[in-house]
């Protein structure tokens, strides 16, 4: 049987879903919006969740069996009847399945869109002779962060949109205190942000170096102090990484992230 849930709920906290928490880490965000569905399993070995108008997260304990599981994903589909289902995220094999069964019943072609890797660092390495420190984002760099993220959506999902659509943007990720530049000789050469504390972990994302300043170590030199300020709030740093990036999933590993287990990002249409 499913069952609603909140962000405070125990299945976040037992140890068959925090052995694929960093895999599955941004379900914590999901369910502290107002505006998400949040489904358990009443044995705790199945979660779903969806921000309105977003992929949902799909997550199965690997402990259940075929039977049990497939029972599942029928009560599953049962809810979904008439409500919008943009895509599905999760571990592939997970989300394969349920895409498969998910077409077929709502007449849909399911199109694969992304992979990722999880990542998780509990041992910082810093890399050495970058040149340059690490500052706080403020609105003296409001212009620059807009920038940034223009080019951030240009080279993580291939949209191009002008530094003026971001403003607002970055404006709301500076205020949040969470967004860092590193700077060399005052000029800002590489952004990263830290996106969500959850229990056990902080999520890291909008890690963005533009082409005239890459090769230089910036973005490993701003995204390992991120990692050495959570470490010390006592959080294990985390990212997700587009696999079809191999430099940045190379920047990642040589700081010291480990892969935890890759999503397959699935689209309905």
């Amino acid at each position: 049987m499913l069952q609603k849930f909140g962000v405070n709920d125990q299945v976040l906290h037992q140890n068959m879903f925090m052995a694929d928490e960093v895999q599955y880490n941004l379900i914590h965000r999901i369910c502290e919006s107002e505006r998400s569905t949040c489904l358990k399993a009443s044995n705790e070995t199945m979660i779903f969740a969806q921000t309105e108008g977003h992929n949902a997260w799909l997550w199965i304990s690997k402990e259940l069996a075929a039977e049990p599981k497939n029972k599942l994903l029928q009560e599953l589909l049962e809810f979904l009847k008439g409500n919008e289902l943009p895509g599905i995220s999760g571990d592939q094999a997970t989300v394969g399945h349920f895409s498969e069964v998910f077409s077929e019943a709502n007449e849909v072609q399911s199109v694969p869109y992304m992979m990722m890797e999880s990542y998780v660092c509990s041992e910082v390495r810093k890399p050495v002779h970058v040149e340059g420190t690490l500052h706080l984002a403020t609105r003296q760099h409001l212009e620059t962060v807009a920038e940034f993220l223009a080019g951030f959506s240009e080279g993580a999902y291939g949209v191009k949109v002008e530094p003026s659509s971001q403003l607002s943007a970055a404006e709301s990720a500076i205020e949040t205190g969470n967004l860092y530049l590193w700077l060399v000789d005052g000029y800002p050469v590489s952004m990263a942000n830290i996106a969500h504390r959850s229990p056990r972990h902080a999520r890291i994302n909008a890690v963005y170096t533009p082409s005239a300043f890459r090769k230089k170590g910036y973005a490993s030199a701003v995204v390992a102090e991120l990692c050495s300020i959570l470490i010390s709030e006592g959080l294990d740093p985390m990212l997700y990484a587009d696999l079809k990036n191999p430099d940045a999933n190379k920047v990642y590993q040589n700081i010291g992230f480990v892969e935890s287990g890759q999503v397959a990002d699935i689209k309905f249409k």
